[in-house]
């Protein structure tokens, strides 16, 4: 006979355990406690079992008698309602051993060697203030684009659009990990593309006018402040590498006979080792510093501290103060040699190279970091004394572009 709802109410426990029989293997365990647990008997591969089904009244009757329909039907399927059930227990464990935060986490110690420690911090940080308050409990396996825009708008309403770009491109490198690791199935931040704001770039001051160009050289030249500061400024100019290069530059660097300066992996943005042929000012530059910080691991340390580099301040203090803040700065040495020497007809190529533009594409490779050097050597040359006849108040010509 079926069971009812009052007839389960009405029952009452004994001293030992009894059974209330419904139908199709369902039935009410009566534990001499009180409680009255829902339980299914079945075969499967010629074996008994039983299945919990829920308490009564947390699972009434009616759910009950469902959840034995919906294990016949897995029977019926081949499919056993225990197994599968240990099954899912054991993914809803490890998605919760799979959070964001830990994938996250796990993924910056495997990805953290290949980075600098400045950028390595700057990671760190953005997730920690950002995305983990948000996502960071959150099964990786579970989370949707919707989840994840929710969370990126979050950081371009408190005015940090160039934030939120930032960290949707870290969640997609999270994302394409744990697919990787089996931890997640798709990454969803491709379809995110366009949802935010688009950030405004912010172009570096620069002066790419030869005369004013020609100006400046002159008032770094006549520059009161530090030596050192001012052989930075002279070496960004005939070098045009980033300030970070130069900032960070060490004599054993330098190979003055070969008139190269090779820079290491470590420093360089994208990570690959580049080669700088030096031209006779810049060894010239580097031969006035020599007997002030030659003795030192750096060529250009701090004032405070001889084992720590000029800040990277130091360049765009020093351009300011000599009335150039806003017109110029350190990385505008880079757009300046650029834009002139394109105008004057250096192959495209060879600017790229020596600007160090081009480390990741197609080749890649130990010739990528010679590509095209005895062409830079003869450009770098011509740009050198093409900076000291414009210095020098020559009339502003044309290279000849023998590197063309």
């Amino acid at each position: 006979m079926a069971l009812t709802d009052t007839g389960i109410r009405a029952a009452k426990a004994t001293d030992k355990a009894r059974k209330l029989a419904d139908e199709k293997g369902l039935y009410l365990l009566i534990q001499p406690t009180g409680a009255k647990l829902w339980r299914f008997d079945y075969r499967f591969a010629d074996k008994r079992k039983t299945l919990a089904i829920g308490t009564f009244p947390d699972t009434s009757l009616r759910l009950a008698r469902d959840k034995r329909d919906e294990a016949r039907k897995q029977i019926a399927q081949g499919i056993d309602p225990c197994d599968q059930r240990k099954q899912a227990k054991q993914e809803r464990r490890g998605a919760q051993a799979n959070t964001f935060e830990v994938v996250a986490r796990d993924w910056m110690r495997n990805k953290g060697a290949e980075w600098t420690p400045t950028y390595a911090g700057k990671t760190k940080s953005a997730l920690e203030r950002h995305a983990f308050p948000a996502i960071g409990g959150r099964p990786i396996a579970e989370l949707a684009a919707p989840e994840l825009l929710a969370m990126l708008r979050a950081i371009e309403k408190r005015g940090t659009v160039d934030m939120a770009h930032r960290v949707q491109q870290h969640c997609g490198a999270i994302f394409r990990y744990a697919v990787s690791d089996g931890k997640a199935m798709s990454d969803p931040t491709p379809s995110l593309r366009g949802a935010l704001s688009t950030v405004k770039q912010e172009h570096y001051a620069a002066l790419t006018d030869p005369a004013e160009y020609a100006q400046l050289l002159r008032d770094i030249d006549d520059y009161r402040g530090e030596v050192t500061t001012k052989a930075a400024m002279q070496l960004l100019a005939l070098t045009f590498q980033r300030t970070k290069e130069v900032r960070f530059a060490e004599w054993s660097q330098f190979d003055v006979d070969a008139a190269l300066w090779r820079i290491p992996a470590e420093v360089m943005k994208m990570r690959e080792a580049h080669i700088v042929p030096l031209s006779k000012q810049a060894i010239a530059v580097l031969d006035g510093l020599r007997p002030l910080t030659g003795k030192g691991r750096l060529v250009f340390p701090s004032t405070t501290n001889r084992d720590r580099s000029i800040s990277e301040n130091t360049v765009t203090y020093a351009l300011a103060r000599m009335g150039y803040k806003g017109r110029m700065t350190g990385h505008g040495f880079r757009s300046a040699a650029s834009t002139m020497l394109n105008e004057q007809g250096f192959r495209h190529d060879v600017i790229e190279r020596q600007l160090a533009h081009n480390e990741r594409n197609a080749v890649r490779d130990a010739y990528n970091r010679a590509q095209y050097l005895p062409e830079r050597r003869t450009m770098m040359q011509q740009w050198a004394d093409y900076l000291d006849k414009v210095k020098a108040g020559a009339e502003v010509i044309a290279l000849r572009g023998n590197a063309a």
